[in-house]
């Protein structure tokens, strides 16, 4: 989980940066990440600066890296309590925004509340990933 503000900072400017097309941070994109932002206590005025001045990134290209960003994402929501049916719907179409598999988005969405403290075990969270690939 993630317990500083910094950490929460990072994932934030991670995810801003992910988001922004064309260098650019759409109106539903900044909407949707404003939301989080509050839900992890950060001041809006900490999260426009994040959008002017984002903390040092390598853009995630590599599809594991893109998985283990979602997962964090869907852990992050979950374990601050952000379980809405419409806020689902904005966790899977950022995924799919991240070019994940929408059937595994999904599946991992589902396991989530399959298993004890949030924690899907790497292996099964590998897996639903795998699927696609079969």
């Amino acid at each position: 989980m993630l317990s500083t503000k910094r950490q929460k900072l990072n994932l934030l400017s991670e995810m801003i940066l992910f988001a922004k097309s064309n260098e650019k941070l759409e109106q539903p994109e900044h909407t949707f990440l404003l939301g989080i932002a509050k839900q992890l206590h950060i001041s809006a005025k900490d999260f426009n600066n994040l959008i002017n001045h984002p903390i040092t990134y390598n853009c995630i290209k590599c599809y594991s890296e893109r998985i283990i960003q979602f997962y964090k994402l869907v852990r992050l929501m979950q374990t601050e309590n952000i379980t809405t049916r419409s806020e689902n719907f904005k966790i899977y179409n950022y995924g799919l925004r991240m070019g994940l598999n929408h059937n595994a988005i999904s599946n991992v969405l589902f396991l989530m509340d399959r298993f004890k403290d949030l924690m899907i075990p790497d292996d099964v969270l590998l897996d639903a990933f795998k699927v696609q690939y079969n």
